[in-house]
């Protein structure tokens, strides 16, 4: 019979307890769980890949060997209590664990059943002393064997002590444990119940960034600036979603040219003549047909006003309250802190110099000024106007069209977009 000793010697115990666990995700056996519905106590093998182990000291050190034997060994009549189980490690990494994770030793045990047998000397004197110092004499020691068997009731093979008695008692008054097809599915419910309210939770979130209500699945995925308009009227965004194709374009007419009209844009041919188009649903003509050439007209034509903005600032709302009666904690996605660019093109806090307007050559890239932010923008800062209401003018789908041009115009009115809004608000109701 071959027999290996990875553990032999001494192991420090406190609360009169060690373990043998096997599962990397666990915290470690309760006591309870570990006894219940076992004849025998000082060997708790009720939890899936863990033993509890009692030790008559509370604290300090005691004799302590685990065996490996091929085969069951034989029954040496010097302990005093013995008792047996059934084992099979849930992992590749079974140890023995002193008390709170202290020191631990590796037993090399093999994903398979085995029968356990926990043999005990001087559990009443440890358990009386309670307590032993390093120079004091050993007062208990134990023996812990493992050899492969199919999985048996548990049993008592000796009693001696008060201490083994009173652990053998407290392990015939636990209920039994659940049954494998019971535990699973008590943490499958547990696990539905999780995603439910973690469902649930996410959904009232995405209820509260939206004012209130769900989103449709058109807003969902319209892109744009639906969410930079969101943030200071998500009762008219829900109205623009709602409005037919015909009246978004209306809407999305109405913000461009209230935007080209703030930033003193209207008088330009170009601008005028995309206006035209708009409401009278032609394409845009050039150079608005193309947004980089768009960009770089208003960066070339010396017509176009020196104005500036203070940034519009969003009304701030109550923070997200999580449903009543949720444990689930799910994590809410936060905006990325990531630089905000002011003004799509050229946003300056000092006006170009008009008198020498940059000319593009064939081929050539238009020259732009972007001022880029960490975090909350300066409320001081202002924004070229011209460059905050171009935007308007460029969507093509009508609903994107017209929340852009709603945001775009917003930007251009700056801290005076309360006014803009009244009127696209009332402008929708009519239509």
């Amino acid at each position: 019979m071959r027999v290996r000793r990875p553990v032999e010697g001494e192991v420090h115990v406190h609360y009169g307890q060690i373990y043998v666990e096997s599962d990397p995700d666990s915290f470690g056996p309760d006591l309870q769980e570990s006894f219940a519905g076992q004849r025998a106590g000082l060997c708790g093998a009720a939890v899936p890949g863990a033993l509890w182990l009692s030790t008559g000291l509370h604290t300090g050190s005691v004799g302590f060997t685990v065996e490996v034997h091929d085969q069951a060994p034989l029954l040496d009549p010097a302990w005093e209590d013995v008792v047996e189980a059934s084992f099979r490690p849930v992992s590749a990494g079974s140890a023995l664990v002193q008390w709170a994770g202290e020191a631990s030793w590796d037993l090399d045990l093999e994903e398979t059943d085995y029968r356990v047998r926990y043999c005990a000397q001087g559990m009443d004197e440890a358990h009386r002393q309670d307590t032993r110092l390093d120079d004091e004499p050993q007062l208990d020691r134990y023996l812990l064997q493992f050899w492969p068997a199919p999985p048996a009731p548990d049993r008592v093979l000796k009693q001696t002590s008060a201490m083994a008695a009173y652990w053998h008692d407290y392990a015939r008054r636990q209920p039994a444990p659940p049954t494998p097809a019971e535990r699973a599915e008590a943490e499958r419910q547990a696990r539905l119940a999780q995603e439910q309210a973690e469902e649930e939770r996410r959904l009232a979130h995405e209820r509260w960034q939206w004012g209130g209500r769900s989103p449709s699945r058109a807003l969902r995925e319209v892109g744009g600036n639906v969410r930079g308009l969101l943030a200071f009227d998500p009762a008219l965004v829900h109205a623009i979603d709602a409005a037919t194709p015909e009246t978004q374009r209306t809407t999305a007419l109405l913000a461009a040219r209230r935007a080209c009209e703030a930033a003193g844009l209207t008088d330009l041919d170009w601008i005028a003549a995309g206006l035209t188009a708009l409401a009278e649903g032609r394409p845009l003509p050039p150079p608005l047909d193309d947004p980089a050439q768009a960009w770089r007209a208003l960066e070339a034509d010396p017509r176009v006003p020196d104005r500036t903005v203070a940034r519009a600032v969003p009304p701030k709302r109550p923070p997200f309250q999580p449903p009543a009666h949720s444990d689930a904690y799910t994590p809410m996605p936060e905006p990325a802190s990531l630089p905000r660019i002011t003004g799509p093109a050229a946003a300056l806090v000092k006006p170009p110099d008009r008198a020498a307007p940059p000319t593009p050559q064939p081929g050539e890239a238009a020259p732009y000024t972007v001022r880029v932010t960490f975090g909350e923008p300066d409320p001081s800062l202002r924004m070229s106007q011209p460059h905050m209401a171009l935007p308007a003018l460029l969507g093509a789908d009508p609903l994107q069209a017209a929340l852009d041009a709603v945001y775009a115009a917003v930007a251009a009115y700056g801290e005076d977009y309360q006014t803009l809004l009244q009127e696209i608000r009332s402008a929708c109701q009519k239509l």
